[in-house]
């Protein structure tokens, strides 16, 4: 099964929010096995907004923060396709148009499980199921998830 982060996710784990979240967001992180995570680049890019915005880091530490991300975990484009997909969910479902992106891109990529804190915890869609990791109790399907490994 492969898995793909939300921005809120990271950002958390850059320590942007609240201590509870930060740190629950770097322990998921770490029990996620790297081969099976997925970012959407739209994620990458949404989180160096954050970081130069919210949290007024120096746009150089924010690209290096990026780059850390990059490295770390596959990155999937945002395709025309995806963007097609992404507008006639956000008409049909009433999502943002940056979050539909952030879905039809995680569907592209074969992902099962979308972990976002912003979006509808349990909403599914072509096979992506949205979790909020914060939410108790746990999503089964998270929970299956990281106890395979």
């Amino acid at each position: 099964m492969r898995v793909a982060l939300d921005t809120n996710i990271l950002a958390y784990a850059e320590g942007i929010g609240d201590t509870v979240r930060c740190a629950g967001a770097v322990r998921l992180i770490e029990q996620l096995p790297a081969e099976f995570v997925l970012l959407p680049a739209q994620t990458l890019g949404e989180l160096f907004r954050v970081l130069t915005g919210k949290a007024k880091r120096p746009a150089e530490q924010s690209r290096e923060a990026i780059m850390t991300w990059a490295d770390t975990f596959e990155i999937a484009d945002s395709s025309w396709t995806a963007f097609q997909a992404g507008i006639d969910l956000a008409i049909d479902h009433h999502l943002q148009i940056w979050d539909a992106l952030i879905m039809a891109v995680t569907a592209e990529h074969h992902c099962r499980l979308l972990i976002s804190e912003d979006m509808q915890d349990g909403f599914t869609w072509r096979g992506i199921t949205i979790v909020n990791p914060f939410s108790r109790p746990r999503s089964p399907l998270l929970e299956n998830f990281l106890k395979t490994w």
